[in-house]
């Protein structure tokens, strides 16, 4: 009963900086071109923001979780420290998750001709900026 009022808590904490958060995925979309699409998770899987991602956004953000655990499993395993980023290229573009701090990811959807090294350049200082905001949210006391 604890651990679920707790959850209730952080989640009703991390909403909270939706509006920052969305505001840092529209600024990562305007400093990358082919960007189609970007997100901010929990490392849950909850949505806590999006910008026109033309997928389904909690679907992405439950896939991004269920990514998120195995990638940790594979850094742990292979001695390569903390998690920090996974990309993914398919037929017509990439898929690149960014750690946000402790709680959450940015995921972004990018086109076939995007600049692979301009996109982790931008995805790395959005991440560190959401996760700033996304820390600073659950760390800030909850009003009663």
């Amino acid at each position: 009963m604890r651990r679920a009022l707790r959850l209730r808590a952080e989640r009703r904490q991390l909403l909270a900086a939706e509006a920052e958060v969305l505001d840092e995925l529209r600024r990562l979309r305007a400093r990358v071109p082919h960007l189609t699409g970007a997100l901010a998770a929990s490392i849950d899987g909850l949505v806590l923001a999006q910008d026109a991602a033309p997928v389904e956004a909690e679907g992405v953000a439950a896939l991004t979780a269920a990514a998120l655990g195995v990638a940790l499993r594979m850094t742990d395993a292979t001695g390569q420290g903390e998690f920090r980023e996974l990309l993914l290229r398919g037929d017509h573009g990439y898929v690149a998750t960014y750690a946000a701090g402790t709680s959450a990811v940015v995921t972004v959807l990018a086109g076939s001709r995007t600049n692979v090294g301009r996109l982790h350049l931008e995805g790395r200082r959005a991440g560190a900026r959401i996760g700033d905001l996304v820390d600073g949210a659950l760390d800030r006391p909850e009003l009663p």
